[in-house]
């Protein structure tokens, strides 16, 4: 689950990370009358106004602006509010701004790169700093490594003063600023373990003029697995920064991403969806989704699994791959029947089952009358649903 900069900020701002003085606006009314009050409380006429997607590379984009005059700052919201909003991070089709935050304008000395996440190769919480702060962190990763540093976090222990220390000294920080890092570290650390994070990124992390230290940015990511923990995260979710079919197969408990192919996948269970996708894209195809109905899926929640796949336009031919296990093959093929009488099939639909019922399965497909393509095995399906969507082209 993402959410907004705003949002994040209210958060590490609950765990004691300074932050600007911000707020939010969905409006361009609520905006305008937010720089006052900004400018006010935040002690400048400078303010920023940043605009408010679920993507990186906004100010590349034409998304933040820092407007030294009211009349400015009123000039950058009419300007932002509304508009497509192009970055690298949304694609050619860009994200339509519908939420603004003015914030409070910074004397900076420096920016600074701080991110949290697992290293899935040591299976621990790492932190990562880098003096390269405000750029694209993947550009200074890749040409210059060095300037990267990580800490990480034992479990046993957590987060450490000196640790603090050294990623301030790697950082040339020193006096004031070094110990408003310890602080800021501290609070962040405890933050990213109470609410689950699975991210979070500070980039830039910014000191200022008068030795302060502040996040004048924050991207947090939270472990869907663990929403049932945090209830309260619910109501920050922007459905219009969600993929539609992905909010809807959250609505049957559906593991489902939306990719760039035109081959709809319909698979139980992570391990064989992924491998699914692999084999077809071995044969010269591209997977259209990850879709894993899961184990115990009813007849229902395979007809809701199938509507989603056909809501894509993109989709020339669909790839069902079962084994049925705790899934039965008849349970699936139930679902198929129902959803294509329901939703009409309109491109190729090539079916493999194995496993449990699997004879009662075929022969429910065989009798519906539908025109679906029978696969003998996995590779045999793969190849006939590419096939298939190569000719409907």
């Amino acid at each position: 689950m993402k959410i907004h900069e705003y949002q994040g900020k209210q958060l590490l701002k609950k765990y004691g990370v300074p932050v600007p003085v911000g707020i939010p606006a969905t409006s361009v009314e609520d905006a305008l009358a937010a720089i006052p009050k900004v400018q006010q409380d935040g002690g400048t006429d400078i303010v920023v106004v940043k605009a408010q997607i679920h993507a990186g590379g906004r100010g590349k984009g034409g998304g933040v602006k820092v407007a030294k005059t009211r009349a400015d700052a009123e000039e950058a919201v009419k300007k932002i509010f509304g508009m497509q909003l192009i970055t690298p991070q949304t694609g050619p089709e860009g994200k339509k701004v519908q939420r603004l935050l003015i914030e409070q304008g910074l004397a900076i000395d420096h920016e600074y790169y701080l991110g949290m996440l697992l290293d899935r190769a040591t299976g621990k919480n790492v932190v990562m700093a880098s003096r390269e702060g405000g750029m694209d962190i993947e550009e200074v990763a890749e040409k210059h490594p060095e300037k990267i540093f990580r800490l990480t976090i034992d479990p046993a222990t957590g987060w450490q003063d000196w640790q603090s220390r050294s990623l301030a000294k790697s950082l040339g920080l020193s006096g004031k600023p070094a110990q408003e890092l310890g602080v800021f570290l501290r609070a962040l650390t405890r933050c990213y373990d109470d609410m689950d994070c699975s991210m979070l990124e500070i980039n830039p992390l910014v000191t200022t003029k008068d030795g302060r230290v502040l996040a004048l940015d924050a991207k947090i990511n939270f472990d869907d697995n663990a929403m049932f923990r945090h209830k309260e995260l619910e109501e920050w979710r922007d459905p219009n920064e969600e993929d539609a079919s992905e909010l809807e197969a959250k609505k049957w408990d559906l593991s489902y991403i939306a990719l760039e192919g035109n081959i709809g996948c319909m698979v139980n269970g992570a391990g064989l969806a992924m491998s699914t996708m692999d084999i077809i894209k071995y044969y010269g195809g591209a997977p259209a989704n990850f879709l894993d109905v899961g184990g115990g899926a009813t007849a229902e929640k395979v007809t809701a699994a199938f509507k989603i796949i056909t809501s894509d336009p993109e989709v020339k031919a669909i790839f069902v791959n079962i084994f049925g296990g705790i899934m039965k093959c008849d349970t699936i093929a139930q679902g198929v029947i129902t959803a294509v009488k329901e939703v009409g099939l309109k491109v190729p639909l090539v079916v493999r089952l194995e496993g449990t019922n699997v004879e009662l399965g075929k022969k429910m497909l065989a009798d519906s009358g539908l025109d679906i393509v029978a696969a003998a095995d996995m590779a045999d399906g793969a190849q006939k649903a590419v096939a298939a969507a190569k000719g409907s082209k």
